[in-house]
Parts: C-alpha cells; structure tokens; sequence
C-alpha cells in the first residue's frame, strides 16, 4: 500500500507473526486503525497486508529488527510523520526455546533475551515517547507461563519474559497517571501456529477438544483491554484454555 499521510489512529504491531501477532493486526484493522505490522523480512507480511486492505482495511509492512535502537526510533518517527498518531503498540515477540541450562551458550541467552526483554525495552520507550505528548494510548507486551515460572530447559526464555514482565509493571506505574493504559497478557497454552500443527499433529487434530488457544480469541481481547475506560484498566491478563492447569 501507498504510504499517505492521515490522520487516522496508528496500530503498531511488533511481531506480527502468522498465528498471534497476525490476529491483532487484523482485529485492530478491523476496529478502523490503520495497522504497521512489522517482522525482520518486510516481505514474510505481505500476505497480511494484503488480507487486511481486501477486507477494507488499511495496512503497512514494515522490515525491522526491534534489537536495534536506531531502527526502532526511525520506525516510530516515520509512522508518526507518515502515517499517523501511534496509539496502540502491541509487543508480541516470542523467543521460546528449550535448552537443558548446560547447554545452554551465552549466545543463546543473550539472543533470547535481546528478542524478549530488550527489543520490548525499547519498543515500550519509543511508544511512550510517541504517547505521552497525546496522554493517551495502549501498551500491551505478550507475556508467557514463563512470565510467572520458570521451567526446566527454560532458564533463557523465563529469563527474558520475566524481566519483560518487571519492564511492564514499572511503566504501568509511571504512565497509568498520564493517561497511557500499560498491560501484561500471560498467555497460558498452546497457540493454533505451525509450530503446533507440525510438532503435534495428533494433539491438533483434535484441538476443539484439546485446548489449544485459537489466535482469533486471543486478539479479541487484546481489543477488548484497549477499550477499557480509564477507571477500569486491566494491568495483567491470563488466557488459557479451559483443559490447561495452573
């Protein structure tokens, strides 16, 4: 799509993957924002872009690293100049991975933790500064069960959701009294992806009965927190399945 300056409320999606991240694009298109979807291969968001203006929809693919500073800053001073006033940012990178911790390198850890913790550091800043002028916006980071316990063959993944986790928290405190709604989702189970569908087949054969989150529901309430009113603003938010123990 033709990028043409408007006024039109910006969604920024960072890490708008095929599965959850793809979902929240469509479902704040679908509520009249104008969407920026990004990913590291602008290319890879293409067939999203293109589902979302099919459907009436207004969408932008934008290729960028969200561990580089530099990139990030110019993503969100180009939005603002091009496209139009940021108010929602959705944090939706994963990072999960299964490393026994004496296999686990320092390239690993610091890998994972630069996907989860950091780039969510940075994107949490830049959308405050875009934010806060307006005193008013979103800010939802995707958390994980390793938000809240840390796993065996984990230590790198819990690591970083846990510190996305505190980095949620300390801005929810800071911004909530300026006018910025700051929120922490906990997703507790599996997600209909690929990775699924691969890995288990008999589990996703039967996934009506097995529990697994579809990424539809999911991004409906992720809509849902950000229409939240002021004096009712949900910080911290569990979705799991109805089979999934806690």
């Amino acid at each position: 799509m033709t990028d043409t300056p408007n006024m039109t409320p910006v969604a920024v999606i960072i890490g708008a993957g095929d599965a959850t991240g793809g979902a929240i694009a469509r479902r704040f298109a679908e509520g009249g924002y104008s969407v920026v979807a990004t990913r590291r291969n602008a290319e890879s968001l293409m067939p999203l872009v293109d589902a979302i203006t099919s459907e009436g929809g207004v969408a932008y693919a934008r290729g960028c690293d969200a561990r580089n500073e530099e990139e990030m800053v110019d993503l969100f001073d180009n939005i603002e100049q091009d496209i139009g006033p940021v108010e929602v940012v959705i944090f939706n990178i994963g990072a999960n991975v299964f490393f026994p911790i004496v296999e686990t390198t320092t390239r690993v850890y610091r890998k994972v933790w630069e996907m989860a913790a950091f780039a969510g550091f940075i994107t949490g800043r830049e959308a405050a500064k875009a934010m806060l002028p307006r005193q008013k916006g979103t800010i939802i980071f995707t958390g994980a069960t390793a938000s809240l316990r840390g796993g065996s063959g984990f230590s790198a993944f819990a690591g970083a959701k846990f510190a996305l986790r505190g980095l949620a928290q300390s801005m929810a405190r800071e911004l909530g009294p300026q006018g910025i709604h700051v929120a922490h989702s906990i997703i507790d189970g599996a997600i209909d992806t690929a990775f699924i569908r691969d890995n288990f087949p008999d589990k996703y054969a039967t996934k009506a009965q097995s529990g697994i989150l579809d990424p539809e529901n999911i991004a409906e309430q992720y809509w849902q927190i950000h229409q939240q009113p002021k004096d009712c603003w949900t910080h911290e938010f569990d979705l799991r399945p109805w089979l999934e123990t806690f």
